[in-house]
């Protein structure tokens, strides 16, 4: 297969002959193999072979996956102890100039991580913070990349420190925030082990404070200089959905439904108040009310419950509380009338039954509404409305500012799915509850970044809404 891997990096830095080097005898086994851990895991969820990736995702996808194997391979010792890196620079060094002698080292001894994005100054420089491993954002100058980026992207690449700057490697790969969550919770997962594996080998088990922050950075390093593959799999499987048109993966919810939301609207029989009902709701154990209007409907089968196995093609769509506990749906009472919220058909009739035990003297029969994946579907590609209003492009912008601001205004106070269906107002009293909130807010911000150019989202000011929860120093 042709790689085009000279086209997989970025030229920073001229390391064109490194990059012929990586094909002399002793190194194109190892290549390969590095080439193969890359997208093992790809090619076997989406079903295709290899040598088949080029004709799907196309030659700039293909550089990307070259530069990041071959990247990973700079950075790994042999089981001999080779290095590429190390046997470049000792046998060809002396023909690179100083600069690219730097970089080369620096790759040598760099990791792939997950990076958040903000500060951008286009062509020029962006802010970088490692989601894995903590700390301050980093600059790092960079001038194609700052280009196609926007605020609060999440990217897999590599950070290296130079003598007058920082910049980052040839490879840089965008993840979106779903993937990317999932992404950092099988690496922390990974880290946990390994911290407990390194602290009970240590010895000394009353080792003070700075002792246990340098076992676990130094557990997560090493993790991150084994996990480049992981990264580039997780890439390359979004590239390969998006290419073969399968951005609608099968959902699932925690009992392996399928996805089908439901609406169900009892309407309130004549004499019956709100407070009637409210007060027959309150004695079901499986109903956590949040508010005067609003309950959540949590499994009564503990939070550790396992869910069935599934198709690797399938995501699980899953709400929980702060506890663990699984939420199955949601019930208001408004507008005389009560409203019972599930994500499928299965919960939808546990749900009725659940509630005519209690309400069947106060309620009438429901008003159903359903939307499955394929209505969703149409209406992603329904076509927009015209307007019908004849207003002047500042009238319209001050027109849909005001209609976006009264949006988030009501938006902050009401319960939200995502996170775990407690409106931003109430979390944000607890440290935890703030940072939940910042992370939505930023991927609120960063989806409205990517909006058309004449869609109002794409210019909307968001950082009103940061100072309205005293959020304030979590933007960074």
């Amino acid at each position: 297969m042709n790689w085009n891997e000279e086209a997989a990096l970025r030229p920073k830095h001229d390391i064109s002959g490194l990059i012929a080097w990586v094909h002399r005898d002793e190194w194109r086994g190892p290549m390969q193999e590095t080439l193969s851990r890359h997208t093992a895991q790809a090619c076997l969820d989406a079903d295709v072979d290899l040598a088949d990736i080029k004709s799907i995702v196309g030659d700039h996808a293909v550089s990307t996956v070259w530069g990041a194997s071959f990247e990973d391979l700079l950075a790994t010792n042999m089981p001999d102890g080779r290095n590429l890196a190390d046997e470049y620079l000792k046998r060809r060094g002396w023909k690179e100039s100083a600069s690219t002698r730097e970089y080369i080292a620096g790759l040598r001894h760099s990791v792939m991580s997950l990076y958040e994005v903000s500060g951008l100054v286009p062509g020029e420089s962006m802010l970088l913070r490692d989601l894995i491993r903590g700390g301050e954002p980093v600059r790092v100058m960079e001038k194609s990349g700052s280009q196609g980026l926007r605020q609060w992207d999440r990217i897999a690449t590599r950070v290296i420190p130079l003598r007058d700057r920082s910049v980052i490697s040839g490879t840089l790969m965008r993840l979106d925030h779903e993937a990317s969550d999932i992404l950092k919770e099988r690496l922390a997962k990974i880290a946990r082990k390994r911290v407990r594996q390194t602290k009970s080998e240590a010895r000394g088990e009353d080792s003070g404070t700075d002792q246990q922050a340098t076992i676990v950075g130094s557990a997560t390093d090493q993790l991150l200089s084994m996990a480049a593959f992981m990264f580039t799999n997780l890439w390359l499987s979004d590239e390969l959905n998006a290419a073969k048109g399968n951005q609608f993966p099968e959902l699932c919810n925690a009992e392996g439904d399928p996805i089908a939301f439901t609406k169900m609207h009892f309407p309130l029989k004549s004499g019956v108040t709100l407070d009637h009902v409210a007060d027959a709701l309150n004695t079901l154990p499986s109903l956590q009310q949040e508010d005067a209007s609003f309950w959540n409907w949590l499994s009564d089968e503990g939070p550790h419950k396992k869910a069935p196995p599934k198709k690797q093609s399938t995501k699980s769509l899953v709400t929980r509380m702060e506890d663990g506990a699984l939420v199955l749906g949601t019930i208001s009472l408004q507008a005389r009338r009560l409203t019972l919220e599930v994500n499928s058909e299965a919960r939808a009739k546990r749900g009725r039954a659940l509630l005519e035990q209690i309400v069947s003297g106060l309620v009438g029969p429901p008003l159903v509404e359903h939307l499955d994946l394929a209505d969703l579907r149409k209406a992603r590609g329904a076509e927009p409305i015209s307007d019908p209003l004849s207003l002047s492009p500042e009238e319209k912008r001050d027109f849909v500012k005001r209609t976006l601001d009264a949006h988030y205004r009501q938006v902050i106070e009401e319960p939200i799915p995502a996170l775990g269906n407690k409106s931003p107002r109430t979390l944000i009293k607890t440290p935890k509850g703030r940072e939940m909130v910042a992370a939505w807010l930023k991927r609120v911000e960063n989806h409205g970044e990517y909006k058309e150019p004449d869609d109002p989202l794409r210019s909307y000011d968001f950082t009103w809404l940061w100072r309205e929860l005293g959020l304030e120093a979590l933007r960074r």
